[in-house]
């Protein structure tokens, strides 16, 4: 690739000898332009934009030095050569300061200069590819940045992450996602020829205009659920606002879809949620109202809503809490005994019930702490688990196993794996209490826990709190380095994981009874 070269020089015979004697090709050039001083030359260069201006540095209404700084300011990726005299050493120093690429003594011969553009060409190519190289991970790290979102969105409205850790996982993701309420809908989409394979490429085209529609909409977010399928999760500040702009929401998309591509369109909502951590619920609403659209007309629909009503999350909760699987008939009966019964008659009932269980027990095992995706793989298998069960038998032991599986991991958890965790903790924080953005919440997510839970299990295995404890081991180092060195207080403070010496003294004292200097003196005395 040739490159463009500008030469400003007053003096009209240096110039033409540049100009006409110099094999720009040779060098990867091409000449773009030239001018006698930089007034005249900077609205050229502006014009003609070349990778590398030649200047004079001594020449009149405005040097080089004025020329170079203008064009570092407005325009820095040109290249700058600068000519100068012997006896112009101070302006060469000034070049040199800002930032000339290079710099030749007059006279110049062409085979200098042929030599300084090869070098010029060679350094432009790195630079081309240093930015090709740049734009290509920056289009990676956005085409990374979308599957971690569409991942997080997933795995948020199945009930695989408990309301602290998706806070905090949504921030680096850009995702605002705090809000009074929320409400998930799920979009379906029916490709009228049936006969034909899936039109993948059709189905892009439909979700990018989803995507737009939704784009706009900072309380929108939308993910992938399966081929065909999208999760909308909307939030907003009051239940009827939100299920006025997802119906408001679907009528559009519907219309619009339909409007530009052979497909049927269905979106339903399921019910506004106050927490997070039960996105997931409305999520199963939607979906099953979902499936519900697809299934033959005539089954007891009305059934299937009363019964709902029936179902007691807060029961299925608490036996996972403290209930273990030899309770596991008993509860059956008691609880879900009945609509049990009924997922031979509805597929509606057997839709929204296992799905209903399983995101439960999925928010359960985060809650826990635990990878919800290996412990209970089946919440990757709905589908094909629901078509699986045919009678209130399987139902039961599908059911079964999802508590199995739930109860394995709770007694997995057993103290001296929590308390290996702690110790490692422990070990982390004795090495860095010196730092003082020090903070149990990235300590916790260094270690894979909910600020909350990592907390909790700290006091119980070390018999104080986070902030006690760290609080002692800054204090205690103070004491060392009062006692056996001579560095000033507020020093100390700095080393012991304190920004304020004032307030250092202050827990100092609150600790110790003492200030430090007062202990200082102190120690030195017995």
């Amino acid at each position: 690739m040739n490159y463009k070269v500008f030469i400003v020089e007053d003096e009209v015979i240096t110039r033409e000898g540049i100009r006409d004697n110099v094999n720009w090709g040779a060098a990867g050039f091409e000449f773009c332009g030239e001018a006698s001083d930089g007034e005249v030359a900077l609205p050229l260069i502006e014009e003609t934009k070349p990778d590398v201006v030649i200047s004079d540095i001594k020449m009149p209404f405005m040097d080089g030095l004025q020329l170079s700084k203008i064009i570092r300011e407005y325009m820095p990726w040109v290249k700058i050569v600068i000519l100068s005299g012997h006896s112009e050493f101070e302006y060469a120093q000034s070049a040199v300061k800002l930032g000339v690429t290079e710099y030749l003594l007059k006279p110049v011969s062409a085979q200098d200069l042929h030599q300084v553009l090869k070098n010029l060409s060679a350094m432009l190519d790195r630079e081309k590819q240093e930015r090709e190289k740049l734009k290509d991970l920056q289009l990676k790290a956005a085409d990374s940045l979308d599957l971690n979102r569409e991942k997080f969105l997933l795995q948020l409205v199945m009930g695989g992450i408990s309301s602290a850790d998706a806070i905090d996982q949504s921030q680096p993701l850009g995702l605002d996602i705090v809000a009074r309420y929320y409400l998930v809908g799920l979009l379906q989409v029916e490709l009228c020829e049936d006969s034909q394979p899936f039109d993948y490429p059709e189905y892009e085209r439909i979700r990018k205009i989803v995507a737009d529609f939704a784009g706009n909409n900072p309380d929108v977010f939308v993910t992938n659920k399966d081929l065909g399928e999208l999760v909308f999760l909307m939030k907003g500040d009051t239940p009827d606002q939100l299920i006025q702009e997802g119906n408001f929401l679907a009528g559009l998309i519907k219309k619009e879809v339909e409007a530009q591509a052979a497909c049927t369109v269905i979106m339903e909502l399921g019910t506004p949620q106050q927490r997070l951590a039960d996105v997931h619920f409305s999520f199963a609403e939607a979906l099953a109202k979902t499936k519900r659209m697809f299934l033959e007309r005539g089954k007891s629909v009305e059934v299937f809503e009363q019964d709902l009503i029936k179902l007691d999350r807060t029961a299925i909760k608490n036996y996972l809490k403290i209930g273990s699987i030899s309770d596991f008939n008993n509860f059956f009966s008691k609880e879900l005994g009945a609509i049990g019964q009924l997922v031979e008659q509805s597929y509606h009932v057997k839709h929204y019930l296992y799905i209903d269980i399983i995101l439960t027990i999925a928010q359960f095992i985060s809650d826990l702490g635990g990878d919800v995706d290996e412990v209970l793989p089946e919440i990757h298998q709905i589908d094909a688990k629901i078509n699986g069960i045919n009678t209130s038998e399987n139902f039961t032991d599908e059911v079964r196993i999802l508590f199995s599986k739930a109860f394995s991991y709770r007694n997995s958890k057993v103290n001296h794996e929590r308390f290996a965790v702690i110790q490692q903790a422990k070990t982390y924080i004795d090495h860095h209490f010196g730092e003082s953005a020090l903070r149990m919440e990235d300590i916790a997510h260094k270690f894979n826990l909910s600020p909350s839970h990592f907390s909790t299990i700290f006091r119980q295995e070390i018999g104080e709190t986070f902030r006690a404890y760290l609080s002692n081991l800054r204090i205690t180092r103070a004491k060392e380095l009062l006692k056996t060195t001579s560095l000033k207080c507020a020093e100390i403070a700095y080393r012991c994981g304190f920004n304020d010496p004032h307030y250092f003294s202050f827990v100092f004292k609150k600790k110790t009874g003492q200030t430090p200097q007062k202990y200082r003196m102190q120690s030195q005395n017995t």
